[in-house]
């Protein structure tokens, strides 16, 4: 095939020449193309690994192999740049862009942070949302009405038969949440954006007549409940100056909790957004708002998804959908199969922890994260939300005893504050892989390693290699003609940033 077919299709030819020569947006393509992949870099490495201390410590930068592709500072190393140790880098192959990173601001992580001397308090918020000193997290995920992570039961409009929400007041939320709200945007320098999400409507707009314990939206009240999302987005911004980025339309809506629960069937809540919700937020001028479907757990994904996304009607409204891993499976690849359905509806991580509070601090559960967000940002997955950013030494409080893990432990007896090995898992991508980043094309390397990388809008390349085996690994880094020795401890993760030269 001529090489105008192959490069030209959608562009006008020129006359005559044009059959000899390609165009010259393709003689530009063909220019640029080896700068993509053959950038000289300046190569760093950060490290958090179980058994020698460092904690997102920069280590020795990696030593290039020479041209033959062996490393000579190893005695008898014949280690070759194939397919079986090499993991390598093609950063003309784009994927997702990336949406960013972050955790969850819960009532229960504003009240142990609380309890905390405010410099004290300070220091946390700046070691997770400090653009430069800390992890560098720009999301952030919060709830409207209460959740099992708050100190009770409450809801922004109490009132039976409150139609109108005459009642509709943010006063609940100006105790604990809102603090931490406001002081958390500071500390991100303004970039932090904001998901709001419903674990139940109020009590009196349910079948049971009660928060917790399921129960479904009543249909009389379907109106008025969107309408509540509206005033609650107007309210934050008008009274506190706080901007709702974006909003699901119920937690985990297949789930019966004896917290705060509502239950949907993916038909429901498909009509609910394209009769109610979808308009009356359009209706209020407020389609800016991003829309996600489902906030549940993977393997409910292509259910929703079809149903929701795949009705013109409802899909119109949605901007995504939302995944949540408390499913057995881990089926990772099931955002993949939505992307392939769906490729302009963003699949975003909105929650996930460790359960049960008898393992806190468990190294076990950095490295689970780090797999999590491997696994599910291969398969398209946009951003990675953590759950309780914050809570206290039993894994709380939480209201009906559902304790969790966090990365961070407040000892409220003691003030004493600990940085679990998931908050250094975590920062492995949040303070490297920048918001507006690109999953880059990635292939080969040891088995034993887990591994996903990226392109950065300021050039650089950030690569995250995960070794949650008992030995370490060796392995080449292969990108664009370069070749690095490289080796992760056992029970270590590892940071690549390849800057511009």
């Amino acid at each position: 095939m001529p090489v105008r077919r192959l490069f030209c299709r959608g562009v006008k030819p020129l006359p005559r020449f044009h059959r000899l020569f390609p165009c010259i947006p393709c003689v530009l393509w063909f220019l640029l193309l080896p700068s993509l992949s053959a950038t000289p870099r300046q190569w760093s490495v950060i490290e958090t690994a179980r058994d020698n201390g460092h904690r997102l410590a920069a280590v020795a930068a990696p030593a290039a192999l020479p041209d033959d592709g062996q490393d000579k500072s190893r005695a008898g190393s014949s280690q070759q740049r194939d397919s079986n140790r090499a993991l390598t880098l093609d950063p003309s192959q784009q994927f997702q862009e990336m949406v960013g990173f972050g955790g969850a601001l819960t009532e229960s992580s504003a009240y142990v942070l609380a309890q905390l001397p405010a410099a004290r308090r300070a220091e946390v918020l700046r070691r997770y949302y400090d653009p430069q000193d800390g992890l560098g997290y720009t999301l952030a995920r919060t709830h409207i009405n209460s959740c099992d992570f708050s100190v009770n039961m409450w809801e922004l409009d109490a009132t039976p038969g409150d139609y109108d929400l005459h009642d509709f007041s943010l006063a609940p939320m100006r105790k604990w949440l809102l603090p931490l709200l406001h002081d958390a945007i500071k500390a991100s320098g303004g970039r932090l954006r904001i998901l709001a999400s419903p674990w139940s409507p109020p009590a009196w707009m349910k079948t049971n007549n009660r928060m917790d314990d399921g129960g479904a939206l009543r249909g009389e009240y379907a109106p008025a409940w969107a309408n509540y999302f509206v005033k609650f987005v107007q309210r934050m911004k008008a009274e506190e100056n706080i901007d709702i980025w974006a909003l699901t339309v119920q937690n985990e809506p297949q789930a019966k909790q004896v917290w705060e629960s509502c239950i949907y069937s993916a038909a429901q809540e498909r009509d609910f957004i394209k009769n109610h919700l979808g308009p009356a937020l359009a209706g209020a001028g407020l389609s800016g708002v991003k829309l996600l479907g489902l906030d549940h757990n993977r393997d409910l994904l292509e259910q929703f998804a079809d149903t929701e996304l795949g009705d013109p009607a409802a899909a119109k409204y949605l901007w995504g959908i939302a995944l949540h891993w408390y499913d057995p499976g881990k089926d990772f690849a099931v955002s993949a199969r939505v992307h392939a359905r769906f490729p302009d509806k963003p699949v975003l991580f909105t929650e996930g922890c460790y359960e049960g509070g008898r393992t806190i601090g468990s190294w076990e559960h950095g490295e689970g994260y780090a797999h999590q967000m491997i696994g599910d940002i291969r398969n398209w997955v946009v951003n990675f939300m953590d759950w309780n950013i914050v809570l206290d030494e039993r894994g709380g409080p939480n209201h009906v005893g559902n304790f969790c893990d966090a990365p961070v432990i407040v000892d409220t007896v003691t003030q004493e504050v600990r940085y679990g090995p998931s908050f250094y898992y975590l920062g492995h991508f949040s303070k490297y892989v920048q918001p507006g980043a690109h999953r880059i094309g990635s292939s080969g390397g040891p088995a034993a390693l887990e591994s996903v990388a990226f392109a950065n809008p300021d050039g650089s390349l950030a690569v995250v290699v995960l070794n949650r085996t008992d030995a370490a690994v060796s392995f080449t880094l292969a990108a664009g003609g370069e070749a690095l020795a490289c080796t992760v401890p056992a029970r270590a993760i590892q940071t690549y940033v390849g800057a511009v030269r």
